[in-house]
């Protein structure tokens, strides 16, 4: 299994560094997800750490070998990369999106193979697409558009997947239906998956391990509850909140102060603001 590691790594645009100095060995066979505020870097580290950026300074390895040194075909058979927001050309489907997943594993000498096929369709039943593989991707809902693509990078036979916020755009269902699947890739496949959320809430109930980023450097890392406090939300994301369990899976759960309505009258919140042991602004 392909180890992914950032070594003092330094990544910019321009003369301003977004990441500074930053060291990170992503564990094995987890599910890690990168958090942080707006612009803190956290999209920008995940596409260095694919190679599809490169770093003013520092290294990136991959099972203790420079990427920026290993032939692109090498390295898009260890590790698959699934962008913000891809877009498939109007009319492919799902079969041929899927089938792309191959591209690393041809030649001239070696074309489409026998693997090539039974990689093509397990990554259609893991991802519960093999009824759909003639349908056009653009004709999907989002969280089947969303699988489809998932589909293309597991057929590359990767051990390591990165994703950068996989679930932006869809509605509640379709963000747990992703996650869902991306969870059960990682119980039975052992894939190491790394990924972007936004939701805080979503990262500790998926995640192994998280990757607080902040002020061009980790702020934190390690399991949701032990990491995951009312100082880190405040310090990462500049928001006060209450930390309580989630009563399904015992999980960390962020509760963000702010207005609101309560069915009870007064909230809690505004009792709180209104003795001062609060802020009044959140």
């Amino acid at each position: 299994m392909s180890t992914l590691e950032a070594k003092n790594l330094t990544i910019a645009y321009g003369p301003e560094p977004v990441i500074e100095d930053l060291n990170l060995t992503i564990p094995q066979g987890q599910i890690t997800v990168l958090i942080g505020s707006n612009g803190c870097g956290k999209s920008t580290l995940l596409r260095t750490m694919a190679r599809l950026q490169a770093p003013r300074s520092g290294t990136v390895l991959l099972s203790g070998e420079e990427i920026a040194k290993l032939p692109t075909k090498e390295i898009a058979k260890r590790m698959s990369i699934l962008p913000q927001g891809p877009s498939a050309p109007e009319g492919l489907t799902v079969n041929q999106l899927v089938r792309q997943g191959r591209y690393a594993h041809q030649s001239w000498l070696k074309q489409w193979s026998r693997e090539d096929e039974r990689m093509v369709r397990l990554a259609l039943e893991s991802t519960r697409l093999t009824e759909l593989a003639d349908r056009p991707v653009d004709a999907l809902s989002g969280g089947q558009r969303q699988r489809a693509w998932i589909a293309m990078t597991l057929a590359q036979g990767a051990n390591t997947l990165l994703l950068d916020e996989p679930t932006t755009y869809l509605d509640m269902s379709h963000q747990i239906e992703v996650l869902d699947l991306l969870f059960e890739l990682n119980e039975k496949e052992q894939r190491t998956i790394v990924m972007v959320l936004h939701d805080l809430n979503l990262a500790c109930r998926y995640a192994h391990h998280i990757v607080a980023v902040n002020e061009k450097s980790i702020y934190a890392q390690g399991q949701p509850e032990d990491i995951v406090t009312r100082e880190l939300v405040r310090h990462v994301f500049g928001m006060e909140c209450e930390i309580t369990m989630d009563p399904l899976f015992g999980t960390p759960l962020c509760i963000p102060h702010g207005r609101g309505r309560s069915i009870h009258g007064e909230s809690r919140y505004s009792q709180l603001a209104a003795a001062g042991a609060i802020s009044s602004s959140g």
